[in-house]
């Protein structure tokens, strides 16, 4: 199987061009290839289909095999993938994810997309519709919530960018034991399909610090779809001002929630790290 490694803020993935390509079973795959030390290293699979609804289809799947609704660093991988590997001559294209059709703006530079603004839509902030399960059967919106996780209290405001996430704002990011906690997080009662977890603190009205625990994958060095939750959760809570800078391990994004049309903007890097083959005769692909 032909691949390219490529990575948004560290968030890396394995992307496959599945117009050429077959892979008939993305599950193993996806476990197989995202092994650090027997596979090549990710953080998990990223197919690019055709779509009968849009340019391009982005199918993804977590290192655990498990499929993932959206992933905003990847999505902009996958359109420096299309626009660099010559699958397109479009600078403004639309990529089918299982989270909806995402609408994607391509900086070129020298021949090569450098960075990406991703139109990711509108937050979903229904409980029952993120996944969440409400505190009180009549809440519209979680919002600054009361939630506890091993004996220890915490206040969580959910948001869906396409998948599901719980921001939670710390006093401290950097000292956190997200490998102790982060599954706890993550297999909550209250996330009836998991859930990806923000830990937040807030610098000031214009800049926010993030880590992120991801269903399925554990830390990782970015989440775009966490960083536009983590704007809009900021947003509602009255922290920061309707354009946020967010400062994850990887780097940042800029992420702007235009509420007059209730859609969030991102906007960030994607690079390649290398090409290759790898052989996967060992699983049934």
């Amino acid at each position: 199987m032909r691949f390219t490694k490529m990575q948004g803020l560290g968030n890396d993935y394995v992307y496959v061009n599945c117009l050429k390509e077959i892979i008939k079973n993305p599950v193993e795959v996806a476990k197989f290839v995202s092994d650090r030390h027997f596979g090549i290293g990710s953080d998990g699979l990223i197919m690019i289909c055709p779509s009968k609804v849009a340019d391009f289809e982005m199918q993804m799947y977590n290192a655990d095999g498990s499929r993932g609704e959206m992933c905003g660093n990847g999505i902009r991988c996958v359109a420096k993938y299309v626009y660099d590997y010559g699958l397109t001559d479009k600078t403004s294209i639309s990529v089918e994810t299982l989270g909806g059709i995402k609408y994607l703006d391509l900086q070129v530079e020298d021949g090569k997309v450098s960075m990406v603004k991703v139109d990711m839509g509108s937050p979903v902030l229904a409980p029952k519709q993120i996944p969440i399960v409400p505190e009180h059967e009549e809440d519209t919106q979680v919002v600054d919530v009361p939630l506890e996780v091993e004996g220890a209290m915490y206040h969580m405001t959910g948001v869906s960018m396409g998948n599901p996430h719980a921001v939670i704002y710390v006093d401290d990011v950097q000292g956190l034991d997200l490998p102790k906690i982060g599954p706890s997080f993550e297999n909550h009662k209250r996330f009836p399909k998991r859930i990806n977890t923000e830990f937040v603190h807030v610098i000031d009205r214009k800049t926010v610090k993030m880590r992120v625990w991801e269903r399925g994958s554990g830390e990782t060095l970015a989440c775009g779809t966490g960083a536009c939750a983590v704007a809009v959760s900021c947003i509602l809570n009255g922290l920061t001002e309707d354009k946020v800078t967010v400062k994850l391990l990887g780097g940042d994004l800029l992420i702007e929630w235009d509420k007059e049309a209730d859609k969030v903007y991102m906007t960030g890097p994607a690079k390649v790290v290398f090409d290759g083959e790898i052989d996967l005769t060992e699983i049934d692909a």
